[in-house]
């Protein structure tokens, strides 16, 4: 009886009876056992890519903070509602008509197509001087004054600036832009300090690009021992005031932050007159935002975005919040006529159900998980992920070893495509989910997601690498 009783136990657990006789299983029972993840929050799932095989789980069905993960998500998302052809469109018109002395009796048009790309430092070599193209366009079509306002048409988007959940320390600083009609220059811009010598001392600015009217920037940023930018900006979207603090590195001529702008179309507004100008035309009036009849409009240049396919690996390379948000917003256009986030979520979360995979395993609240009332299972990463094992330009999408947002991983250990992941952290955050290749040559989909650690985000990547490591060898 005791003997068929044991019997009935061990067939019970034999997931748990392979796990223990792992290199994988054992590092992972280590790493688990130190100090600083004795109370956190860990959740993983590692399954075979092709049959669906649990290799490994944890907690999986656990909601965590995923962090920069949730750009998976969206992009997956964008990817395959939108299709990977995808571009976003500025149109470039005037209403009126022009006379033989091409003078404008009307208003000059930007409608905006909410190209989170327009002016991006990620795409120089597309947008190759555009407000000197567009200038030129507006010439060639025979303007040379305009009598009437230079209308911003932003009706492509609600007027929300950025999700209510994001928190105050993000959303003055570059990072924290939101999505946005007219976003230009990645909705950023520069601030430059001169650092005296003496640590501790106050620092001064000296410049700040693009610039932006009205902008007022209170400094108390100091000089500091360390080589790091510990230099936060701090303010309100709705508003021009900002405050900045923390601290950059002592004895600097130059040592520059990037902050957000909320108001781009103002940005692009001024410099789009400048363009203008510099091209011999003139504007009489006035930078108005309103709404344009369609059919009064006479379109003379319209301004293609980069591929959804090339912004998504930019996105997941780079972890730009400002893209997530915009493809988010973007699926709701397409659906509904307008960007708006909440439907966004909406749309997205019933894709998804209707492919099998379980909304009740998701609260999102945006689409590049800054917002830290996200929350995901690994088991529906590891679900996400394995529907889009197909999909090329979601594959092309996600860095290697040594690429991107995993620089931090050795190329060397994880050859080519062998890893290919999406990392997210925020304070006490840190979540990897991707593919793995193993030594003998079965792929894997994993998600690995550790919230509310004590200790430092360059200690846990090293020991999340040693796991990948044991995982590869070990199946």
């Amino acid at each position: 009886m005791m003997a068929r009783f044991f019997l009935i136990v061990l067939l019970s657990f034999p997931v748990l009876f392979i796990q223990a006789q792992t290199q994988f299983y054992d590092e992972l029972q280590q790493l688990l056992q130190k100090p600083e993840y004795i109370q956190a929050s860990v959740g993983i799932l590692v399954q075979d890519k092709e049959t669906g095989k649990k290799i490994y789980t944890l907690n999986s069905d656990r909601l965590l903070i995923p962090a920069s993960t949730m750009k998976m998500l969206t992009t997956a998302s964008a990817l395959k509602i939108l299709g990977a052809d995808y571009r976003f469109e500025n149109q470039i018109g005037y209403t009126g008509k022009v006379n033989k002395n091409g003078i404008l009796d009307g208003d000059l048009v930007i409608i905006g197509g909410a190209d989170p790309t327009l002016g991006s430092e990620y795409f120089q070599d597309h947008y190759h001087h555009f407000l000197q193209h567009w200038a030129q366009q507006i010439k060639s079509a025979g303007i040379k004054k305009v009598e009437g306002d230079l209308v911003m048409d932003a009706s492509v988007y609600d007027i929300e600036k950025i999700p209510a959940t994001w928190i105050w320390e993000d959303i003055g600083n570059y990072y924290g832009a939101g999505a946005n009609a007219f976003t230009v220059y990645d909705n950023m811009f520069r601030i430059s300090f001169h650092s005296p010598k003496k640590i501790g001392e106050l620092t001064e600015i000296i410049s700040t690009w693009p610039k932006i009217q009205g902008m007022q920037i209170e400094n108390e940023v100091r000089s500091a021992g360390d080589n790091r930018d510990n230099a936060y900006v701090f303010g309100s979207p709705y508003d021009k005031i900002r405050v900045v603090r923390g601290t950059i590195p002592a004895n600097r001529s130059a040592f520059t932050i990037k902050a957000a702008i909320h108001n781009p179309a103002e940005v692009l507004a001024d410099d789009f007159q400048n363009a203008l100008a510099q091209n011999g035309v003139f504007v009489s009036g006035e930078v108005v935002f309103r709404k344009t009849e369609r059919n009064a409009l006479q379109v003379v240049y319209v301004q293609e975005s980069p591929t959804l396919s090339e912004i998504a690996k930019v996105l997941n390379y780079e972890s730009v919040n400002l893209f997530a948000e915009h493809l988010l917003k973007q699926l709701a256009v397409e659906k509904y006529g307008i960007g708006n986030r909440e439907m966004g979520i909406k749309l997205l979360k019933e894709y998804w159900q209707g492919r099998g995979l379980d909304a009740n395993d998701i609260f999102m609240e945006d689409g590049s998980g800054l917002s830290h009332f996200n929350a995901v299972s690994p088991r529906f990463f590891v679900g996400l992920l394995r529907s889009m094992s197909n999909d090329r330009a979601f594959m092309a999408s996600l860095p290697s070893a040594g690429e991107g947002t995993l620089n931090h991983f050795d190329r060397n250990l994880f050859p080519g495509t062998t890893l290919q992941a999406k990392s997210g952290s925020m304070t006490r955050v840190r979540c990897y989910t991707g593919y793995l290749k193993t030594d003998s040559g079965k792929e894997l989909v994993f998600s690995i997601m550790v919230n509310h650690f004590s200790g430092s985000h360059s200690a846990l990547i090293s020991e999340i690498g040693t796991l990948l490591l044991a995982l590869k060898s070990d199946y």
